[in-house]
């Protein structure tokens, strides 16, 4: 099973900024489409934005764009996710997620690997 790991996740007010890392256990990182998702309190674990194996084929949903930014550096093995402008509806615990996958389009489907989470708790 791949480890999957998430850091970054802390307190911060409104319109700042945070930038989340992941990491997985395998070496061949290239081969994995990735996914940031997150769960507020009470709500359903949600897709945040989406990365292809190359860090080409990207997904936003439509609540993060132009604020947020996913991107996939292979070789240091890693995927951020850049959050500006964050608002308190932004405030959740966010997953990280991975998928082999033989093409380089972003996954919608199942992922079976995750992390444990990061809280990032935005007050107004």
């Amino acid at each position: 099973q791949v480890q999957v790991v998430e850091a970054g996740g802390g307190p911060v007010q409104t319109g700042g900024s945070l930038t989340l890392s992941c990491t997985i256990s395998e070496r061949t990182f290239s081969n994995y489409a990735m996914g940031w998702f997150r769960r507020a309190p009470g709500k359903e674990r949600e897709i945040v934005a989406l990365i292809g194996r190359s860090g080409e084929s990207v997904y936003y949903r439509d609540s993060v764009k132009g604020r947020f930014t996913v991107s996939k550096v292979n070789l240091k093995g890693t995927l951020l996710l850049h959050m500006n402008n964050l608002k308190p509806e932004d405030t959740a615990v966010y997953y990280c997620a991975a998928k082999y996958r033989e093409n380089d389009l972003y996954y919608r489907g199942q992922y079976n690997d995750w992390g444990q989470g990061t809280q990032v708790t935005v007050s107004s």
